[in-house]
């Protein structure tokens, strides 16, 4: 097994119309992202290429989509969403994502609401001898 590296996109911030409530979706809110990529980097160090790694702006591309596009309620499925992105390529091997909701309709003093969804890319099943 290689060993895994990281690549990290911290504080994307991004508008989105995400909640429960009406006013969320008709007014909206920004949303921050963070993202941890699991991968082996060994590769794009030797060469030195972009083209052998995560290009970190066509990601933040990518989630900032996910974020200001398909409305949904809960930041847990808009964590899930972003995860699924984060995997597209296939050699990401873990994707850790928190999608922070800074402005949540709470009416009590607080710094910030955060999800975080840890996914793998699934494995194929092993064969199991009977």
């Amino acid at each position: 097994m290689s060993v895994l590296d990281e690549i990290a996109l911290t504080g994307l911030t991004v508008f989105g119309r995400h909640g429960v409530y009406e006013h969320e979706r008709r007014d909206g809110q920004e949303f921050t992202v963070d993202v941890r990529l699991r991968m082996p980097l060994r590769d794009a160090a030797a060469s030195d290429d972009v083209a052998d790694t995560v290009h970190y702006g066509e990601l933040a591309e990518r989630i900032a989509a996910v974020v200001g596009g398909e409305t949904v309620n809960l930041i847990e499925t808009l964590a899930e969403r972003i995860a699924e992105v984060a995997l597209d390529d296939q050699r990401v091997h873990e994707a850790i994502v928190t999608v922070h909701k800074p402005h949540a309709p709470i009416p009590l003093s607080f710094t910030d609401v955060s999800v975080t969804v840890h996914r793998a890319r699934r494995q194929p099943a092993e064969e199991v001898s009977p």
